[in-house]
């Protein structure tokens, strides 16, 4: 069995100790996840796993000729070939072991004296190459990509012309391709959509060799590993079992560690205090300077309680009212080219309280949509009406580039905060990874992740009641998303959002608009039942794949033919007429609310009552005739072939 172990290894930067006596061993079978406060050095760590970095002391032993792959977290591109040309350099380690065999077989034409152990490494390489996938290596690499999202247009474009995102995607799938026995895998999923991530996650689930993997998401962490590696303070622990049961483990540990840090601090004030108030006393000098060294003991063992663990409670300022409905999306139609349309005649409504996600691959249309919502995007057709005392907020990673000069990140913040929140502010940015002097840093040495940070955390001081983010879990770590969804929960106002990560998503949720081809359908619910239904649909498609299967076989005579299609039929008219009598009542709906929005109307306390009535007869209408539509809908799908 293919490893790699190291043991008591040690490494420093300066004074500062990064890995104290470390001992890990990775083998085939091996799913961990490496997880650590950031700066902890998990990164480090890997890449003296991946033998990147020569530690100070310690020892790496490895299995001979065992393959070990490392992806970092940014920074790597292509050029110069095709998409398909530089995935087939992930196959590199078959061609040199095909070169190997070529060589064995010119040596053993001579009929050499050691015959025996070049037809023994002669069937070694020939099984390392089938188990590799050598053989399967064109279908294999094209399986890979499309799972991460590539389309087969993209194979032969020239790697170049893929941004920074795909440029990553490129090198992640690189690394599955090849197959290795120990893969180290740095953040994989920064760059991937929902979909790329969870066809990730089943790949991992079949893997062979060992793979351990630092990520921010604590779902796909879950479904993927079974053991969890913490770093703090350069000492690094196992705990067995997924990352959630760590984290119920360490917080039972947390709430321990904090009570000996409170006793600990309660013992050494007391012992300050003593030498504060005597040091200067000839009589007290002898007992302070034993007091000295006892607090420098302390002092030399102090405890210190994680960042990551240190719960932060973020409220947003109160958002100021609103009227029940928020916004009301009328044919929204947006295409780029002229041609083709990323989102096609969109009807939609959105409610006070709404906490609504749009979901669907990367290119669906989601971004533009949030744009065109907040008022960025003014390139459109179609009607946008917000509702009465509506005040929009909106984030996307953009809104970084906006910060520039030489304030610090702790003015930046305290300009826009309200008043009542400004004794908070150092603890709100603690939980967006400020921590210490970072407050102080100026925006214009910040990075992008830093930045974008920053106008997330302005944002949501700001007293607004219609919260549009793109993707605002970007560049945060687990525990900064909780804070955020903490937040977004306790929020008065609506939510419309964007974000690859499964469990917030899953969180928050209460909504689903699905954007896919330029189509689009609203799901009530929450994402788990947005999924269960997308299930249902996968498990009636291979239904009727059996259906027309069995009809190949001989079994449906021309009846029965005649039959089937006039059932279709059928179907598909009772689908029709109900998406005309749901149609024509959101139609009626829309007339009573716009009565309803009249002062002669909501001034006068009959009329108001009658017409609200109305509304709300007609809304359970609606929602009756939608069940019956969802219901015909599925039937009619089981004849779609």
């Amino acid at each position: 069995m293919a490893f790699v172990q190291f043991s008591n290894v040690s490494l420093s930067f300066g004074e500062r100790e990064i890995l104290r006596d470390v001992s890990v061993n990775l083998s085939a079978g091996t799913k961990a996840a490496l997880t650590g406060a950031n700066g902890a050095g998990k990164s480090t760590l890997i890449k003296v796993m991946a033998g990147l970095i020569k530690p100070d002391s310690g020892v790496r032993t490895a299995e001979k000729n065992a393959r070990v792959s490392y992806l970092p977290q940014s920074g790597l591109t292509h050029a110069g070939n095709t998409l398909r040309e530089e995935a087939d350099k992930a196959f590199d380690f078959g061609y040199k072991l095909q070169e190997e065999l070529e060589k064995i077989g010119d040596e053993l034409k001579k009929n050499p004296p050691n015959s025996a152990y070049l037809l023994e490494r002669h069937d070694k390489i020939l099984t390392e190459l089938e188990d590799s996938g050598w053989n399967r290596r064109s279908a294999s690499a094209e399986q890979v990509l499309t799972g991460l999202g590539f389309s087969k247009s993209d194979l032969d474009k020239r790697c170049e012309e893929f941004s920074g995102g795909w440029q990553m995607r490129i090198a992640l799938a690189k690394n599955l391709m090849a197959r290795p026995d120990i893969l180290l895998l740095d953040e994989p999923t920064n760059y991937l959509d929902l979909e790329a991530r969870n066809w990730l996650e089943g790949f991992l689930g079949a893997y062979k060799g060992g793979f351990l993997l630092v990520s921010h998401d604590r779902y796909f962490l879950d479904h993927t590993i079974n053991e969890v590696y913490e770093l703090f303070a350069g000492n690094l622990k196992r705990y067995a079992g997924n990352f959630t049961h760590y984290e119920q483990v360490r917080e039972i540990e947390i709430q321990t560690l904090t009570k000996e840090y409170e006793k600990q601090q309660a013992e050494i004030k007391h012992l300050e205090d003593f030498i504060n108030r005597f040091g200067a006393k000839a009589t007290k000098a002898a007992q302070a300077q034993e007091r000295q060294k006892m607090l420098n003991r302390l002092k030399e063992n102090e405890i210190v309680i994680p960042q990551s663990f240190k719960r932060i409670h973020f409220k947003f300022p109160a958002a100021p009212h609103s009227g029940r409905l928020v916004a009301t999306l009328s044919k929204i139609t947006k295409s780029y080219d002229g041609k083709t349309n990323v989102i096609n005649d969109l009807d939609l409504t959105i409610e006070n309280g709404d906490r609504l996600v749009v979901a669907g691959v990367n290119g669906a249309g989601k971004s533009t949509l949030l744009k065109i919502i907040s008022g960025v995007d003014a390139n459109f057709s179609g009607e946008i009406k917000l509702g009465s005392g509506v005040s929009v907020g909106y984030f996307s990673q953009d809104n970084a580039e906006t910060l520039r000069g030489n304030k610090t990140v702790l003015q930046e913040i305290e300009d826009v905060a309200p008043l009542e929140l400004v004794p908070r502010l150092r603890d709100m940015l603690g939980a967006f990874l400020f921590h210490g002097d970072d407050v102080f840093k100026s925006l214009d040495v910040l990075s992008g992740g830093e930045k974008s940070r920053v106008a997330l955390l302005k944002l949501l001081l700001r007293p607004v009641n219609f919260l549009i983010l793109d993707e605002p879990t970007n560049h945060l770590d687990m525990h900064s998303k909780d804070v955020l969804l903490d937040a977004l929960r306790d929020f008065g106002g609506t939510v419309i959002f964007v974000s690859h990560d499964r469990a917030f998503i899953e969180s928050l949720s209460t909504r689903v608009l699905e954007l896919k081809n330029g189509k689009w359908r609203l799901f009530p619910g929450n994402y788990e039942y947005y999924q269960s239904r997308l299930e249902a649909e996968a498990g009636n498609e291979n239904a009727i794949v059996q259906k027309v299967e069995v009809k190949s076989e001989g079994k449906s005579s021309w009846q029965e033919q005649k039959k089937f299609e006039a059932e279709k039929r059928k179907a598909e008219k009772k689908v029709a007429e109900l998406e005309e009598k749901i149609a024509a009542c959101e139609e009626e709906k829309r007339r009573a609310e716009e009565e309803m929005a009249r002062p002669d109307v909501y001034t006068n306390g009959e009329k108001a009552k009658s017409v609200q009535k109305k509304i709300d007869e007609i809304a359970k209408k609606i929602d009756e005739l939608t069940q019956e539509w969802e219901k015909s809908a599925e039937e009619a799908e089981s004849f779609a072939l």
